[in-house]
């Protein structure tokens, strides 16, 4: 690729990049580039192209057409190597991924050497090792216990050992995946002020966010893609949320508003629950959801959520203590679960909310299969399924080529959309909500949002667990805090703000004094 003279040379520069799936065009003809000192924001609606660029960019697809460029030591531009993280790591490329690919029963320092060791190399250098890390740490403000095993560390310490990772490989151009999913807003203003300076020191940041706020705040230019093309690369400074919004659908955004609710009687009861082992366990737990009411429940990820969710779902049992619902004790199996009323949307959607090799219409019926809507006799009604599947698709604009593809080939915001169509239609009298827009484009978002909100228009308790404060704070109607296994009494969202709650979600003493 040839440089003008006089012009500027890009740290990365991707040209006419197109990726084709069969007949999906997953990217167009899409051309970028990224400056030293630069960072660029990289908006979209799921499904839009935005993972399947980068995983080009890191060499786990290879273009069909276009290349990328890389700046070489001597400041000209160099061929990257097609389908090769080994080139794309030696070119200074480094990425940071939403889900932590870090080993937990390590300390931060063996996981940050993985790799850039030969295997048969007697014994590694870790100090020179610790003096280079030194030495980025103060540079960057990345503290972390090079010491410390993983899995004692907090989230936002594991992100920087991810950072470190690609600072320690000499990463020039660096790529986050939503990095902010699961940290408390003081962990992501730390975050975003660590970016800043790494771009201030030279260098060229890419993340991929679906929150605006951070979107408009951290970084100098926003390109957004649309089913598969680059629509627009524009300057922050002149960017909105509106803006933003409506380009990413292509049309405007109708978000749901929340009106005051007007809750009935106690539906759901935790009384002292104890549950779990290790960091997920619950103590000595009572709290209760209301019928007509959206409880959210904040925390940082890992303290106790994972087993209130299973309790909920019928998939793990009290130690000591009970959960009631109406007066009586919640089955001790998910079909018992579900037949009282319960309907789950799981945190991780593509794991436990659908089985991927089922067609979308059979995961629509999934928990219904034996009722006689659509079985008869030890028969199958696929008529009635295929008919239900027609409904839902159009109901809640599921995407997809009809009732007969497979769901794992659907974006995230279609598969959870799947998810609330198959629980929601039954008007369940308790939902739980685990992290239900996690990775969602604002699109898709807006409609898991209002969903919720009809639920408990209709009367069902909800409880929403999400990390998402923004979330949170928009459709709740009270907000407890977990920490550490233990539920802080819940507050009126009206009376709470995002420092508050990050507080709490922390540790901070704050939570005694909202449960007071």
């Amino acid at each position: 690729m040839t440089q003008q003279e006089g012009e500027r040379t890009p740290l990365l520069s991707l040209q006419a990049i197109t990726k084709r799936f069969g007949p999906l065009i997953a990217n167009s003809d899409i051309s970028l580039d990224l400056y030293s000192g630069e960072i660029i924001a990289l908006l979209g609606e799921n499904g839009a192209g935005k993972t399947t660029l980068m995983n080009i960019l890191f060499g786990h697809y290879v273009a069909d057409e276009g290349g990328i460029w890389v700046q070489s030591s001597e400041g000209t531009l160099e061929a990257l190597e097609p389908g090769t993280p080994h080139a794309a790591l030696a070119s200074g490329i480094g990425m940071v991924h939403q889900h932590f690919t870090l080993a937990e029963n390590l300390s931060a320092l063996d996981n940050i050497l993985l790799g850039t060791e030969p295997l048969l190399k007697p014994r590694w250098s870790r100090k020179a090792a610790r003096t280079k890390l030194q030495a980025l740490m103060a540079k960057s403000g990345l503290e972390v216990d090079l010491n410390q095993q993983v899995s004692k560390l907090a989230v936002g310490e594991r992100q920087r050992v991810e950072i470190l990772k690609a600072l320690y490989r000499d990463a020039r151009i660096l790529v986050l995946d939503e990095p902010t999913a699961v940290l408390t807003p003081q962990e992501s203003e730390g975050l975003f002020k660590t970016l800043e300076l790494l771009a201030a020191n030279g260098l060229g940041i890419i993340f991929i966010s679906h929150k605006m706020a951070e979107v408009l705040s951290a970084s100098d230019r926003v390109l957004v893609l649309r089913h598969g093309e680059l629509v627009a690369d524009l300057e922050t400074s002149i960017c909105d949320r509106n803006l933003l919004a409506d380009l990413m659908v292509g049309h405007s955004v109708d978000v749901p508003t929340r009106d005051a609710a007007t809750p009935g009687p106690a539906t759901l009861m935790f009384r002292g629950v104890s549950a779990g082992t290790g960091r997920e366990a619950l103590s000595n737990v009572d709290f209760s959801l209301r019928s007509g009411e959206i409880l959210g429940l904040a925390g940082v990820s890992g303290n106790g959520q994972g087993t209130l969710s299973k309790l909920l779902s019928g998939l793990e049992q009290p130690t000591s203590g009970a959960v009631e619902l109406h007066g009586t004790p919640l089955s001790r199996n998910a079909a018992g679960v579900i037949k009282q009323g319960v309907a789950r949307i799981p945190e991780d959607r593509h794991h436990d909310g659908i089985v991927g090799a089922m067609s979308v219409a059979d995961n629509l019926v999934i928990e219904e299969i034996r009722s006689p809507a659509y079985s008869r006799f030890g028969m199958l009604r696929f008529g009635e399924i295929k008919k239900r599947a027609v409904e839902a698709i159009q109901a809640y604009d599921i995407r997809c080529p009809g009732p007969s593809a497979r769901a794992r080939l659907l974006s995230g915001g279609n598969i959870q959309k799947i998810v609330l169509a198959r629980t929601l239609d039954q008007e369940p009298q308790v939902v739980l909500a685990a992290q239900p827009s996690r990775g969602l484009d604002v699109g898709a978002t807006a409609e898991v949002h209002r969903r919720l909100i009809a639920a408990r228009d209709r009367g069902a308790a909800v409880l929403v667990i999400s990390e998402d404060l923004d979330e949170l704070l928009r459709i709740c109607d009270s907000i407890a805090v977990i920490h550490r296994g233990q539920i802080s009494a819940p507050a009126p969202t009206e009376t709470l703000d995002k420092q508050r709650l990050g507080l709490m979600m922390a540790g901070h003493p704050a939570n005694k004094e909202l449960a007071g």
